[in-house]
């Protein structure tokens, strides 16, 4: 077939022996790329006589989007959340990795820290591009210091902060610098969080609401002064409860102003969220949903003892704990591994 390139003389990719994820269904064909968009095969061949350039053999592989993880917080032994001489080395690292896992770009993600981690990490987080050298820096992911003692999970009880009489400027005075900064996740039930949370908002950094005791109302007010996320749905948050759902309401509140979406992570693990309430949420709210691995430094590594910032964390199997603390109540909210995205 001879080929028509007046459209185009950019090169035609057809990628071969591949399964593409359409209607709910990985279903084997070829797929059509010029110019980083897919083509519709029977317009470039009717339309533009056109044909590929350049076949790829998938080798069976599936194709589908990159995975975007706008939580995670280290892994192959990297911890974003320790103030290494050379972070830009470790997050390269994680970067170079992950691609193999189908994440294209992602947010290294903090949990609360002293703020002179925070004032030594922050500057030499830089946002790039992705690309064959791995995957794209979105920005910072600062979750805390500023969350719930009750609710702390892994995150060192020793470092959680309040907002004082500075407010705005008690956050400025912990993280330093924000030019790096595209998420922060706060407890909305902290007093003055709400003109903190405007602020954020007004410089173009996503609020996250997460690790709290905040009841239904006070989320929504967070949601009426500009937050726009939950971290880790149903984890360290107060449980759904049919007279106050809490944070877990604003997946259906009709308190959501006008032309705003809260969107939400879930760990889809089928550990730190049972499947059944995966498809609950689903099914609630489905444009809102995010998965993310909320992976550690251990991610990728044999089991034993790793760091979650300032705490000793131990993986044991499938289950990460706080080390020396193998009980419920200590079991981390954070995935070891790149966990299956569980429907």
């Amino acid at each position: 077939m001879p080929s028509n390139k007046s459209v185009s003389d950019a090169p035609i990719f057809q990628f071969t022996n591949c399964r593409i994820l359409r209607s709910h269904q990985l279903q084997r064909e070829d797929l059509w790329v010029r110019e980083g968009k897919i083509l519709n095969p029977e317009k470039l061949f009717f339309d533009e006589k056109g044909s590929a350039d350049i076949q790829l053999d998938c080798k069976d592989s599936i194709i589908a989007p990159g995975f975007i993880d706008v939580q995670i917080n280290g892994g192959f032994g990297v911890d974003f959340s320790l103030a290494a001489d050379d972070v830009q080395s470790g997050i390269s690292l994680v970067s170079q990795k992950i691609l193999s896992h189908g994440v294209t770009s992602f947010c290294p993600t903090l949990v609360t820290s002293p703020p002179s981690v925070y004032h030594k990490v922050l500057p030499q987080i830089s946002v790039r591009n992705g690309g064959p050298h791995g995957a794209g820096i979105l920005g910072a992911h600062l979750e805390g210091p500023f969350i719930s003692k009750e609710k702390k999970g892994a995150h060192s009880e020793h470092y959680l902060s309040t907002f004082e009489s500075g407010a705005f400027q008690d956050l400025l005075a912990t993280y330093r610098h924000l030019d790096c900064v595209r998420i922060v996740t706060l407890a909305p039930e902290m007093k003055r969080s709400s003109e903190v949370i405007q602020e954020l908002t007004r410089r173009g950094i996503c609020v996250s609401l997460g690790h709290s005791v905040a009841n239904l109302s006070q989320a929504e007010e967070a949601v009426r002064h500009g937050a726009t996320f939950i971290t880790h749905l149903f984890n360290a948050m107060l449980p759904f409860h049919h007279r106050d759902p809490g944070i877990v309401g604003l997946l259906t509140s009709d308190q959501i102003p006008a032309r705003r979406r809260v969107f939400y992570g879930m760990i889809s693990d089928g550990i730190h969220t049972n499947p059944a309430a995966l498809r609950i949420a689903h099914r609630a709210h489905p444009k809102g949903l995010v998965l993310v691995t909320d992976a550690i430094a251990g991610m990728g590594l044999a089991p034993g003892r790793h760091t979650l910032g300032q705490q000793v964390i131990e993986v044991d199997g499938l289950n990460t704990y706080i080390a020396g603390e193998h009980s419920i109540r200590s079991l981390v909210t954070f995935s070891p591994h790149l966990g299956p995205c569980v429907f």
